[in-house]
């Protein structure tokens, strides 16, 4: 029997999510996103170039289209409650409602769920609804302390205090703000990234994946949305003992538990993103989607159909017996425009050498007549797999050195050297 699955949103994050569902041969793809990603469109029985937070279009093309399932790629339709109207429509989405997503939509109200649940991981945090109020608490307490405004900001918003800023800089930067601000404790550690996918009672991990937001080698340079990532053959992080993996899993848990406690169950991916301190793993925030670009590495791996992983998570029938990843190595590495993020170099030709075997996702790109011009954010990914770290990361750096126009890549994503690194910096800690 034929299934027809939307795909809701265009990034590379997506382009991921259709490969994957286009393992399934009697799938029938379908997507909604704001610009034509030349790769899913490739992959799609039919779609709409429709902003994928303008709901009812959403909802009236699924209905034309007799869609059977949806799944959810960006956060921004979540907020605007996309998954509210296509569940009221009759079609079940891998997705949180607009009331459970606010786990990510809104830092304040995840800060204080985790409090008033007694959830672990969560740092000493103030919420301020003035600026004025956060700016004489910072003035008249010491320490470095992390700046978020309450709501979404692309995975760009957070400042860090002795990382990005000093104090006068934060003090610039909430006043600047327009949002309810949340102060944090500043933490020490090594950020990794874990996500699950959750029927609102089951939740089943994927591998382990670190994240590297700066825009240049060495960690250096302002935050970005990704510039690439990578996952370990043992689904681990040298970094992170089993037991760090275990207490960050008992998190996510619990906070699927107090959203289903409180009348708001919380179905779809549930991304956690973590500080493993001195103390243990600390979160830093929840998301409420995949990663981009962790999706990439993990759905590189999946071996069990994602159809079935979808129908089960409706049903909620999810078990961790039924999901299975591939036991090898990747890393993933994003080329973007040349001077991103501050100012990106946009509409200039770029073209993909010989990559195989690495995998070409495409992201923030466009084609015209059978060319490809870069955009104002990432414009493609490539995801190496194999045995070893070391073989995933010269499969996905070669085929990130062939590419051809103004664009580059960080080189050191994936090496042994930045590894060693984190590996040294957690020891030192501990």
């Amino acid at each position: 029997m034929t299934m027809k699955i939307l795909v809701v949103g265009g990034g590379g994050r997506e382009h991921a999510i259709a490969q994957a569902l286009s393992r399934n041969k009697e799938t029938e793809l379908y997507a909604v996103m704001a610009r034509q990603n030349p790769g899913i469109a490739r992959l799609c029985s039919h779609y709409l170039l429709e902003r994928e937070t303008r709901v009812d279009s959403v909802a009236a093309f699924a209905l034309k289209e007799s869609i059977d399932y949806a799944i959810i790629g960006p956060e921004a339709p979540l907020e605007a409650g996309v998954v509210d109207r296509l569940e009221a429509d009759g079609i079940p989405c891998m997705g949180p409602s607009r009331a459970a997503a606010r786990l990510e939509t809104d830092k304040a109200f995840c800060r204080e769920m985790m409090e008033q649940h007694g959830i672990a991981g969560c740092p000493r945090y103030r919420i301020f609804r003035e600026a004025e109020d956060a700016v004489r608490f910072l003035e008249t307490h010491d320490g470095d302390m992390a700046v978020k405004p309450a709501g979404l900001t692309g995975g760009k918003g957070v400042r860090i205090m002795g990382e990005h800023l000093d104090r006068k800089g934060a003090i610039e930067y909430i006043r600047s703000l327009r949002s309810d601000i949340v102060l944090e404790e500043r933490l020490i550690g090594e950020e990794f990234t874990l996500q699950a996918f959750t029927d609102g009672v089951h939740i089943v991990p994927m591998p382990l994946v670190q994240d590297h937001k700066r825009a240049y080698e060495g960690d250096e340079g302002p935050n970005t949305g990704g510039m690439g990532s990578y996952s370990m053959p043992d689904h681990g992080l040298p970094f992170v003992t089993e037991s760090d993996r275990r207490r960050a899993l008992g998190i996510m848990q619990s906070a699927v538990a107090a959203m289903g406690e409180a009348g708001t169950p919380y179905r779809g991916i549930l991304y956690g993103q973590f500080m493993n301190t001195r103390d243990g793993p600390m979160v830093i925030e929840f998301n409420a989607r995949f990663g981009d670009p962790e999706a990439m590495n993990v759905l590189s791996l999946l071996e069990t159909d994602l159809v079935d992983v979808i129908e089960r998570a409706v049903e909620g029938t999810l078990s961790r017996g039924m999901v299975r990843f591939s036991a090898q190595a990747t890393v993933c590495k994003y080329l973007v425009p040349e001077g991103y993020p501050e100012s990106p170099v946009t509409g200039q030709p770029v073209s993909p050498g010989a990559y195989d075997p690495a995998l070409l996702y495409y992201a923030n790109v466009e084609e015209k007549d059978g060319v490809l011009f870069t955009l104002s954010s990432r414009t493609m990914a490539f995801v190496g797999v194999a045995a070893t770290l070391a073989e995933a990361e010269e499969i996905a750096e070669r085929a990130a050195s062939g590419v051809q126009g103004r664009v580059r890549h960080r080189r050191d994503i994936g090496s042994a050297s930045l590894l060693k690194r984190r590996v040294d910096h957690m020891r030192e800690l501990r």
